[in-house]
């Protein structure tokens, strides 16, 4: 039986993420824990996040689990849920700059106060629906048509220019990196566990997925 374990570090919406995968995946054991010896003898791991980048990355050097994820993230399929994906970047400018894990290149940048589109003021957060572009042909990208909803609750984003890494692209006021990828690392700026049914056809691609592109 496969084995998917969700990090838990109090940064995350551990439960609704957990029922989710069940949910696609009823012959998986899923795992909400903070022991790291379970997480490394998981087949799969999820890194969530929400909230200030700040008090994430505060807590994952507290219980160690920096250097878990890059120890983890290396050999098998490894998913970056909203928060848990902007950790995985160099940099936020969150709460005046914040170094992150640094597993991909790219920063993290703030949507601004004054964020417009056609003349119209945008909301931040951002939050709501936005179509995804698929911009890579990717395993997790499988079954989900290309330009498919999913939901977003943010008000810091990976940039999309320039981005070598961006596996999804969706715009508000601005281009931004809706998920990125590199060899058996997904990560996504949206939340899945609450994106319906593409959202949850990600997540069980996932648990299928061999980390093989």
């Amino acid at each position: 039986m496969k084995t998917v374990a969700i990090i838990d570090y109090g940064m995350g919406n551990l439960h609704s993420a957990k029922k989710a995968v069940e949910h696609v995946a009823p012959d998986t054991t899923v795992l909400v824990t903070d022991n790291a010896e379970k997480i490394r003898e998981a087949d799969r791991v999820i890194l969530p996040g929400v909230g200030a980048i700040r008090d994430c990355m505060a807590e994952m050097h507290r219980l160690g689990v920096v250097d878990l994820v890059r120890e983890v993230s290396q050999d098998r399929p490894f998913l970056g849920i909203c928060v848990g994906m902007q950790a995985l970047m160099s940099r936020s400018e969150e709460n005046g700059g914040v170094d992150c894990i640094g597993l991909f290149p790219s920063e993290v940048r703030y949507f601004g106060d004054h964020l417009t589109e056609n003349g119209e003021r945008l909301k931040v957060p951002h939050m709501g629906w936005n179509q995804v572009q698929q911009t890579i042909d990717h395993p997790l990208w499988n079954n989900i048509p290309e330009g498919d909803r999913f939901y977003f609750v943010h008000s810091y984003y990976a940039e999309a220019e320039g981005n070598a890494d961006m596996a999804g692209r969706t715009h508000y006021g601005v281009d931004l990196a809706a998920a990125v990828a590199r060899d058996n690392i997904f990560a996504v700026q949206f939340h899945p566990e609450k994106s319906a049914r593409a959202g949850l056809q990600l997540l069980e691609n996932f648990t299928n997925w061999t980390g093989k592109c």
